[in-house]
């Protein structure tokens, strides 16, 4: 089984461990100008607009490729529902959040287990070190506010924070979102830069302890 394989293999059943503990200081008030509240529809991007005019693409379509490529899969931080661990709408695509601070991760025996994940499902450890999910919402101090859409498609390109930063770590699957065309990339933009704006500043990824220093 590929190194991938497991991730995916590993994260739905990690994200069940610990939830009690981790939810209570995961599910505080939402971030201030999230522009959702508690009765945020699922189903809906609250306070929408119409994608400005420095975004060409198909804002339309963008949310469609959004919502079916399973992007608040990891980028919007769960909460525990009446069936189970759920998408935290009224922090949609926010990120990690800041309030969330992770301990230590647990340290894995040698064997077919690779990854760890926090209850919210936007924390991952591997051999990688730690990764925090991003906020991708158009905040322009802690979000992709002050992205350009070239930045946007570089990062996808490249697998580069903004097509030239620090690399993009797991479980970012950016190699496959790499293939999408310049066309989709530019709408999957358009569409991020219509919903609400959320201030939460995600922490800096985690070097393994291994690293060379």
């Amino acid at each position: 089984m590929t190194p991938f394989r497991r991730i995916a293999f590993v994260s739905a059943a990690a994200v069940l461990v610990a939830l009690p503990l981790l939810l209570a200081q995961a599910l505080a008030t939402p971030p201030a100008g999230s522009g959702a509240g508690p009765g945020a529809s699922p189903g809906a991007a609250p306070g929408a607009q119409a994608a400005p005019a420095n975004a060409k693409g198909d804002a339309k379509r963008g949310e469609y490729l959004v919502r079916t490529m399973g992007c608040n899969d990891c980028h919007t931080p769960f909460k525990m529902g009446p069936s189970g661990p759920e998408p935290d709408m009224t922090r949609m695509l926010s990120g990690h959040p800041a309030a969330l601070v992770m301990p230590p991760p647990p340290v894995l025996p040698e064997g077919p287990w690779l990854v760890v994940s926090s209850a919210t499902n936007t924390a991952w450890s591997g051999p990688w070190g730690v990764s925090f999910t991003a906020n991708l919402t158009p905040d322009p101090a802690t979000g992709l506010g002050a992205w350009t859409e070239q930045n946007f498609m570089d990062a996808l390109r490249s697998g580069r924070h903004m097509g030239r930063g620090r690399p993009i770590l797991p479980p970012m699957p950016w190699r496959f979102y790499s293939e999408l065309t310049d066309e989709d990339l530019r709408a999957i933009y358009a569409y991020l830069r219509t919903i609400p704006a959320i201030s939460n500043r995600v922490p800096d990824p985690v070097a393994p302890k291994n690293a060379a220093r």
